[in-house]
């Protein structure tokens, strides 16, 4: 991200912008076959990784593309230093396999050390190497990125598993997250130290939004606080699922940006959230910006235009990341609008 691009973005957040912003959350579920590559090329190579993240930068220079040269793995980036077995298939989406099979497991369950366990010395290597790069580019690494301690604990789990367990075990689940948050806290301080351009944090948790209120004040509300205590101006939470019952606690937690799903328009989290919340988002990703013609792509983001209520603020994008499938002709249909 270019420092004109960071300031557009906190200009939106701190509603101190007028002119519309475009950005969108991109990584291996849309560079790799965008670009005409499969995404375990992608996973394997700098050159294919950095050359995918060029072009999109290059091809669409009056996007924000968030959080700017990812380096990641896929869900099997945190879950790999937890010692989860990580299968990477040649185009498809890679997974991480559950490493605790009895809830007793949760006991023995050790913090893993960010700069040596899994595939985290590997991304960090990987910015490492791109960086000179990158800035070579007018681009620095601007965020911190993780999933968050709900998802990782469902990757170690598994889903069905880890929801049980907040029922059911309910002191062993609390013994999972804050060893999940705690490797999490040194993970994201691992990354500011590494690289001191970051100012904003990302962290990425759907399992949120399948939780009702009283759940997400126990078992996501306080773990998710200490992630985004650091001082910075941009706190950016993705949950494409639904948000209802947790979306007006998000900015007592500290985030500034959100990113939802398709489940609520535009006004409706601006209500919820009692308009504390800056928004990305938040056309439909796979039936409109993958599937639908640039024309109706171009009527979609019109139709949110009109649609945003007074006082909102709106960085205009997909509901969730970039979605696979998503041609060239609907993200120029797209920018278009706001070029116009």
């Amino acid at each position: 991200m270019t420092d004109t691009q960071w300031t557009a973005l906190r200009e939106v957040i701190e509603g101190r912008r007028k002119k519309p912003l475009a950005a969108f959350i991109i990584d291996s579920p849309w560079l790799p076959n965008w670009q005409g590559r499969t995404i375990l090329d992608y996973f394997a190579s700098d050159a294919t990784w950095f050359e995918a993240n060029k072009a999109a930068i290059e091809a669409f220079p009056d996007a924000v593309f968030l959080p700017g040269f990812w380096a990641e793995f896929g869900m099997c980036t945190e879950p790999s230093a937890f010692g989860a077995r990580c299968s990477f298939p040649e185009n498809e989406f890679p997974y991480a396999h559950p490493v605790i099979r009895r809830i007793e497991d949760i006991d023995d369950l050790a913090e893993p050390y960010p700069e040596k366990d899994g595939l985290l010395p590997f991304v960090l290597k990987r910015m490492e190497y791109a960086q000179p790069r990158m800035e070579a580019l007018g681009h620095r690494f601007r965020f911190s990125i993780s999933r968050g301690p709900l998802n990782i604990a469902s990757f170690l789990m598994g889903t069905t598993e880890f929801l049980i367990a907040l029922k059911t075990e309910s002191e062993r689940a609390h013994r999972l997250l804050r060893v999940i948050t705690s490797f999490l806290s040194r993970w994201h301080e691992t990354q500011r130290r590494r690289f001191p351009s970051i100012q904003g944090i990302m962290v990425l948790d759907d399992i949120v939004g399948f939780i009702g209120e009283g759940d997400f004040r126990e078992f996501a509300m306080p773990y998710m606080k200490e992630l985004y205590a650091p001082d910075l101006p941009v706190k950016l939470f993705h949950n494409d699922a639904d948000c209802a019952s947790s979306v007006a606690l998000y900015s007592g937690i500290g985030i500034n940006l959100y990113n939802p799903g398709i489940q609520h328009s535009l006004a409706e989290l601006h209500g919820l959230s009692g308009g504390k919340l800056a928004f990305l988002g938040s056309i439909p990703p796979r039936d409109v910006l993958a599937a639908a013609s640039p024309e109706a792509v171009a009527s979609a983001l019109r139709l949110q235009l009109a649609s945003v209520p007074p006082g909102a603020r709106v960085v205009h994008s997909c509901a969730g990341g970039m979605p696979p499938g998503v041609g060239s002709e609907n993200l120029r249909a797209f920018l278009g609008v706001l070029g116009s």
